[in-house]
């Protein structure tokens, strides 16, 4: 088999995020951290300190905030090969405003990303080689809804990736401040005959895409329906803003198999925004690694989408071996370390 450069080539946009400090409110405070996220960044993160190469597709400005970006892109591991650079007089990175809840007061966002620069990315950017050059190549419905080029991008991407011989993943990520419901399943069920491994939610396949039945039945037919080898479909409870309950299901389409495991229960929840993309990018490495094992898909998406909602930001920051350590403890009864040292 050909040697890859990549295992993981992503395409989405990079955000600039800013949170009030402390739990602050933001119409009250007068101070924001910084941040760096962006769905797909977050995938390719999570895939880098897992151990696999990965890379980002995406346009951001030539700007000192642009480099500020780049920097962080590449403390993770992760190759910016791909980026291209806008140095036009309108260049800007997409804002997002985020700030944290305590019951009952629920977290909240507010997004400034209109006509950012990731907006104009055209295919004609990138050389041809891209598209021999990654094993899996993963994209959501957030970079499909951004704008009509990014829009016919994505599309085009994904068709050039299949045809030369990648794995194609695609996570819904439906956001209805960016696409109305039957906007995304017209787009999406024009690319699911593409599509090898499909990360959708329950409640986003019954209102977005129709289903009707338990999970079971609804990953059943969605793999009956499109080409689709894994789905996987993430479940979480939320007790209150600072207390989840975590959980998820994988169904092998080939084998007719369904993955699960115990959910990890009472999550102390520090951030949960870039969570469910942690389970993306660890779900995508047990596939990825020697063996290509769902179980292990299961097990690695459970334990990094729980521990990311532990860390401050959207990027993960935990390698293998923390995460094998708190899936360890997971499965284990009995005795437990208060501490690692």
């Amino acid at each position: 088999m050909e040697k890859k450069e990549f295992d993981l080539l992503s395409l989405g946009e990079i955000l600039l995020r800013l949170s009030p400090p402390n739990n602050e409110r933001i119409v009250r405070g007068d101070m924001f951290e910084k941040q760096v996220g962006g769905a797909e960044l977050n995938v390719t993160s999570g895939v880098s300190l897992l151990g696999l190469r990965s890379g980002i597709i995406s346009r951001i400005p030539e700007s000192s905030i642009g480099l500020f970006a780049k920097n962080k892109i590449r403390f993770c591991g992760v190759s910016d090969d791909y980026l291209v650079y806008d140095d036009s007089r309108d260049a800007r990175l997409g804002v997002y405003y985020y700030e944290n809840g305590a019951y009952p007061r629920k977290p909240g966002v507010v997004y400034d990303r209109q006509h950012s620069s990731m907006t104009r990315l055209d295919i004609n950017e990138f050389d041809e080689k891209i598209f021999r050059s990654t094993r899996c190549f993963h994209t959501s419905g957030i970079t499909l809804a951004l704008s009509d080029a990014c829009r016919k991008t994505g599309v085009e991407m994904i068709r050039r990736f299949k045809e030369a011989g990648a794995l194609i993943s695609f996570d819904v990520n439906f956001r209805l401040n960016l696409w109305s419901g039957e906007e995304a399943r017209k787009c999406i069920e024009g690319i699911l005959p593409y599509v090898d491994i499909f990360f959708c939610s329950e409640d986003t396949a019954r209102l977005t895409f129709g289903k009707e039945g338990n999970v079971y039945e609804i990953m059943k037919s969605f793999a009956k329906e499109y080409p689709i080898s894994v789905m996987a479909s993430t479940q979480r409870t939320v007790h209150s803003p600072k207390v989840h309950s975590f959980s998820s299901v994988i169904y092998d389409a080939k084998a007719d198999k369904f993955y699960e495991e115990k959910p990890y229960e009472n999550i102390e929840v520090v951030d949960r925004i870039g969570s469910g993309d942690a389970y993306c990018s660890s779900a995508l490495y047990g596939l990825l690694m020697e063996g290509e094992c769902c179980e292990n898909a299961l097990k690695y998406g459970n334990a990094y989408s729980a521990a990311k909602n532990t860390i401050p930001g959207d990027m993960p920051s935990l390698n293998r071996d923390e995460i094998e350590n708190i899936m360890r403890d997971h499965n284990t009864t009995g005795y437990h370390s208060e501490m690692n040292r």
